[in-house]
């Protein structure tokens, strides 16, 4: 096993934390994303991250939010999302995540488990009623749902947050012309099984763990608290055991995770 300086250095290079490996192209940035498998858009944890690659000056120094990003390249987070199977979900505890057609497998049967509950009421009868017309309609703008299902806005902000938050729903970005000039920007939801029809077998158990260690795989080495946090669903130390017991994540370090 390497050492714990050995592979944050194979850390560095491979998720592009130096400006010499700065991403140049969003054909790059594709690479990047199945290379690694998931991104994150921002710097946020140890997972590798979009714009953390981008290594460009932010849109509006000093600023928070949309001013924080990269100055030209604040497009990319767009663009990558719309390439053929890149999939875009909010299953970091309703932060966004890129994930790669392998990395969609793996949170497959997960956020087929969120679409199960939210059906049967779990996340309450407004995400219900969210998958249910979603089922029915298919993939759905953002307003024509809020119209059928007769909601208001909050309610199903609340709603989409859940079902995004858990993957059992996605959306994707829909620019409409403007009611009398431009245009403006809305969005179009999905259900999980509607952006992603490969359907894996795997038990919602298994799958955390498979998706856990595509995470430390991923990051080349994490600290173990930030890996358990990473995800909707909570990862037991228990679990992270298991992984090790089993050869899939090795300890190169006292509270490090890499993958032998």
């Amino acid at each position: 096993m390497p050492s714990l300086a050995e592979l944050r250095a194979k850390r560095a290079y491979d998720c592009r934390l130096t400006k010499d490996r700065a991403l140049q192209t969003i054909d790059e940035a594709d690479e990047f994303l199945r290379d690694r498998r998931m991104l994150t858009l921002t710097t946020d944890s140890t997972l590798p991250s979009l714009f953390g690659a981008c290594h460009e000056e932010p849109y509006q120094a000093g600023k928070s939010g949309f001013g924080s990003w990269p100055k030209t390249k604040w497009r990319w987070g767009g663009e990558l999302a719309q390439r053929p199977r890149v999939y875009l979900a909010k299953i970091r505890k309703g932060r966004l995540l890129y994930l790669s057609a392998e990395a969609a497998s793996v949170a497959d049967p997960l956020c087929r488990e969120a679409l199960d509950q939210a059906a049967d009421g779990v996340f309450g009868p407004e995400a219900a009623a969210v998958v249910q017309h979603l089922k029915s309609a298919g993939p759905s703008l953002l307003q024509d749902i809020r119209n059928e299902l007769e909601l208001d806005v909050k309610a199903l902000r609340s709603a989409r947050e859940k079902l995004e938050k858990a993957g059992a729903i996605v959306a994707r970005e829909t620019v409409m012309p403007g009611q009398e000039k431009g245009h403006v920007h809305s969005s179009t939801l999905l259900r999980w099984d509607q952006a992603f029809t490969a359907r894996r077998k795997a038990t919602p158990e298994a799958a955390l763990e498979d998706l856990v260690v595509l995470g430390v795989r991923a990051a080349v080495v994490a600290q173990e608290d930030d890996a358990r946090a990473w995800f909707t669903w909570p990862v037991t130390r228990g679990a992270i055991e298991r992984l090790l017991d089993g050869r899939r994540l090795a300890r190169p370090a006292s509270g490090w995770l890499a993958v032998p």
